[in-house]
């Protein structure tokens, strides 16, 4: 394996983020779900949908089939980057991923309301996909960066990520804004265009990681052995090594919490907007465009903080500042008080994302041979987070009929992430005060 901290490496291991954040842009965040809205919304039948012989509010089935869609990877990575890390290919899955998630957002082309079961499929598979690869794209940032560099490293990505997806939305912006532009007068074109593009885009930038990224490096010399038996033995390996760190154990169980209304924001913010405040599809693909440029100051503002602060007092404030949040959506009016809101949500949004990685990154330990198992915990953490997170804002919705109300009650799953980084601070302070033994 190549040296750490190489230029090249890292500048292609961010490329990966380019490639894939276009669908973390435009199918969860703007045209995907302005466009499932406003397609999903009849005359004859409001914000109802059949789906599968059942009857849904729409914006509550496409959360349900996003945290179903989480709840498979929660299931399927922990055994699969065991089995990375025993036969060192993380590579490998990181490719296949990619290919699934990058097909269905091609497939999504098809989407219309007449294909509903097929559109909610795509879209749960582009869901897998995307997480799929980054569970494994994650795992590299110890293996690319030393402990010193991993929060720049961290924002590195994020901003790569960031300016890639506004690149490919700004294009597709141009498609289903002005489509008049291109003789189109099919309204549901223009949208299902953008689903395409972002396969091929995804599928396209890619390629520059998988050529230029080191492969895993087995975590067993004894390669004779049964793969699914070695797989599950590194997996309980790791699960051992994660209980007896303290420390990490921790930070876990706060990212645990606060992922449940970071993630969960992320996903519904536009649908707020279009049902709460009834802003226009432009305005919504505007207001996300912001929050995107945003992130790209917070993920590097939050990266200097940490050097000064340390990580867990940088990540203890914007908790802290994603509660006021939560607070603030429940009685934001108008299209201004939303677009302010969203510069807040862009800053803090980037700095956690960052920042979160590559403190879990610091505290693995160090010299293992591949880290696809321990961040297949992490990931795993975040993505169980997601679904109780969405199937709570889904579930309060239904109850209430307000998002407002789903929007508040995230306000706890943030004061609960808090509470345990404070208790993750004081565990450090201990941890630093233990007297070293001297043979």
């Amino acid at each position: 394996m190549e040296s750490r901290n190489n230029p090249k490496t890292i500048r292609a291991w961010a490329m990966f983020d380019w490639a894939n954040s276009a669908y973390n842009l435009v199918i969860t965040s703007t045209i995907f779900p302005a466009y499932y809205t406003a397609i999903t919304t009849t005359d004859a039948h409001g914000d109802k949908v059949m789906f599968m012989g059942h009857e849904f509010v729409n914006t509550a089935l496409s959360n349900y089939v996003l945290a179903a869609a989480y709840f498979i990877v929660v299931l399927m990575l922990p055994i699969l980057t065991s089995i990375a890390d025993y036969k060192g290919n993380k590579k490998s899955y990181m490719q296949l991923f990619t290919w699934i998630g990058g097909l269905a957002c091609c497939g999504l082309y098809f989407f219309k309301l007449n294909t509903l079961e097929l559109g909610m499929f795509c879209f749960a598979l582009a869901a897998i996909g995307y997480c799929g690869g980054a569970v494994f794209y994650n795992s590299y940032l110890p293996q690319i960066a030393t402990l010193d560099k991993q929060d720049s490293v961290s924002a590195k990505g994020f901003t790569y990520g960031y300016v890639g997806s506004v690149l490919l939305q700004i294009i597709c912006f141009v498609f289903v804004m002005k489509p008049d532009w291109f003789g189109i007068t099919d309204k549901s074109f223009a949208p299902r265009l953008s689903f395409l593009l972002v396969g091929i885009w995804w599928l396209g930038f890619a390629q520059i990681p998988f050529f230029k990224l080191p492969k895993g490096v087995p975590n067993n010399s004894t390669q004779h052995q049964n793969i699914i038996s070695g797989g599950f033995k590194e997996l309980s390996h790791v699960w051992r090594k994660i209980k007896a760190n303290s420390v990490l154990k921790k930070y876990l169980s706060a990212f645990f919490f606060y992922s449940m209304g970071v993630q969960t924001v992320m996903l519904v913010a536009t649908g707020f907007a279009a049902k709460e405040l009834k802003m226009p599809t432009e305005s919504l693909i505007a207001t996300i465009l912001i929050i995107q440029l945003v992130a790209i100051a917070g993920a590097a503002l939050m990266s200097k903080l940490s050097s000064i602060y340390g990580n867990i007092k940088v990540l203890m404030g914007v908790v802290s500042i994603w509660i006021g949040v939560c607070i603030a959506a429940y009685f934001t009016q108008t299209s201004t008080q939303f677009y302010l809101l969203a510069v807040v949500v862009g800053l803090v949004m980037g700095g956690i994302q960052s920042l979160s990685r590559s403190t879990y990154s610091k505290f693995l330990p160090q010299n293992i041979p591949d880290t696809a198992s321990y961040f297949s915990f992490y990931d795993v953490t975040e993505k169980l987070a997601i679904v109780i997170g969405l199937f709570t804002f889904g579930f309060v919705e239904s109850l209430t009929h307000s998002m407002r109300n789903s929007a508040l009650v995230l306000t706890i799953f943030f004061i609960a992430g808090l509470l345990l980084l404070f208790l993750l601070l004081k565990t450090q302070k201990q941890e630093l005060q233990k007297p070293v033994s001297v043979a």
